[in-house]
């Protein structure tokens, strides 16, 4: 039976907080960043050379000798430039669906727009910390070929050594993985490193936790959070909050127009840029060997 007018009346439902609940649980990677307003087209930022000042040749820093100057130690930058990018979808809901249909169609829909912007959101902020799966400033873990974690040989499978490689490549630049790290998987490798027999079987590699925002639990000291937005055979660690920034020109906007008698067209968008701040905060992990 069809609902009446009052209870099915597109223009009865909070659109703008619907789209905007159902965004929320959608965005995985956006929890990574810190997140800034803007409103420039055009952003500019500095990476920071993680390596460690010296003082000239050697340590430079040990051994100062009485009344002697010190050496000199100077801090470095790259700028770097990012540009915003409008995310958006929309969708036509005809007056007729409107009043009389389901209003699952109604829920539906609002659900998969708000699921596109985000997704789209989420696959930038991955593709730019990992600067396009081609690591050229972040570290990387290149697995090498036969040790992959879906090896034909069940023996030569280390998920956790490989992934305690990327930690270490992190913290031997000066940043703690085990504050606020991310180990980002795609559906594929989280079933392969949960079905690996040393994290099995072994407790204190692996907790369960609450599932939210792709956060599935913690493994070796870090938040496992699992997206399709992961590239196929890539993984990686980040510390969230450190490694990059979500630059916000337009947070997420959801506008529903009204055409009298023929229906209503429900449009969402966002418009950032993702930046890759720290770079030696992140290490790709790469199921082959480059």
């Amino acid at each position: 039976m069809a609902d009446t007018t009052g209870m099915a009346d597109i223009r009865g439902l909070n659109v703008q907080k619907v789209v905007t609940g159902f965004a929320l649980t959608e965005y995985v990677f956006k929890q990574l960043c810190i997140v800034q307003s803007g409103s420039k087209w055009q952003d500019r930022y500095y990476q920071e050379t993680a390596a460690d000042l010296t003082g000239g040749t050697g340590s430079g820093v040990e051994g100062v000798p009485r009344l002697a100057s010190f050496p000199h130690g100077e801090v470095s930058w790259t700028q770097q430039n990012s540009y915003m990018k409008k995310h958006g979808m929309e969708s036509r809901i005809s007056w007729e669906d409107a009043r009389t249909n389901d209003v699952d169609v109604i829920a539906r829909t609002l659900l998969r727009i708000a699921r596109a912007v985000a997704k789209s959101v989420d696959a930038e902020i991955w593709d730019v910390l990992t600067e396009s799966q081609t690591p050229a400033n972040i570290n990387e873990e290149a697995i090498t070929s036969g040790e992959e974690w879906d090896s034909a040989t069940i023996a030569n499978r280390d998920p956790i050594q490989n992934i305690l490689n990327a930690k270490r490549k992190i913290a031997t630049n000066d940043y703690n993985p085990d504050k606020n790290g991310f180990l980002c998987l795609s559906p594929t490798d989280y079933a392969n490193i949960l079905g690996n027999a040393n994290i099995r079987n072994a407790g204190q590699f692996y907790t369960d936790d609450v599932t939210r925002n792709g956060k599935v639990g913690f493994l070796l000291g870090l938040k496992v959070i699992v997206s399709n937005n992961v590239t196929a055979d890539k993984a990686a660690v980040i510390i969230g909050k450190e490694a990059g920034t979500w630059i916000n020109v337009q947070p997420l906007m959801v506008k529903t127009i009204e055409d009298p008698g023929i229906g209503f067209t429900i449009r969402a968008w966002e418009v950032g840029a993702a930046q890759l701040k720290n770079p030696k905060a992140v290490t790709l992990i790469t199921n082959t060997q480059a």
